[in-house]
């Protein structure tokens, strides 16, 4: 049983890591925002959403071989459940601006897991509602 203390925590953990997330894409901390995920973790993009990719290496390869470009993610409507002292989930709108052109507008679903380096995305599943 998990009392409204340990909840609130967990919530509020697994809601700066989705705003960390974005902050360290914006500034291309590639390492860092593969960092995010526990070993394991999987990161279905937005833009490819049938090409899954797992495991932290592979995440941080992903990020490097991704055109240069200036990205500004603004995150909103995050709402965390937990599951268990050790796992939750969440979703999260997301409005990316890319420079010159229409921002994309979509979502974000999550799910956490609890790691010894703390709460980590043990999925993080972004898909494109609408956008040029």
């Amino acid at each position: 049983m998990i009392d409204a203390a340990e909840r609130r925590a967990i919530e509020a953990d697994c809601a700066r890591l989705i705003a960390r997330y974005a902050n360290l894409v914006d500034r291309g901390d590639w390492e860092g925002a593969a960092a995010l995920y526990a070993d394991d973790g999987v990161l279905i993009r937005p833009t490819a959403p049938g090409d899954p990719i797992i495991g932290h290496e592979a995440i941080f390869a992903a990020f490097l071989a991704r055109p240069g470009r200036v990205t500004r993610h603004f995150c909103a409507n995050v709402v965390v459940d937990v599951d268990s002292p050790t796992a939750a989930r969440g979703e999260s709108a997301m409005l990316l601006y890319t420079g010159p052109g229409a921002p994309l507008v979509g979502s974000f679903h999550d799910r956490f897991v609890l790691t010894p380096d703390g709460w980590r995305f043990a999925e993080r599943r972004g898909s494109i509602v609408f956008g040029a």
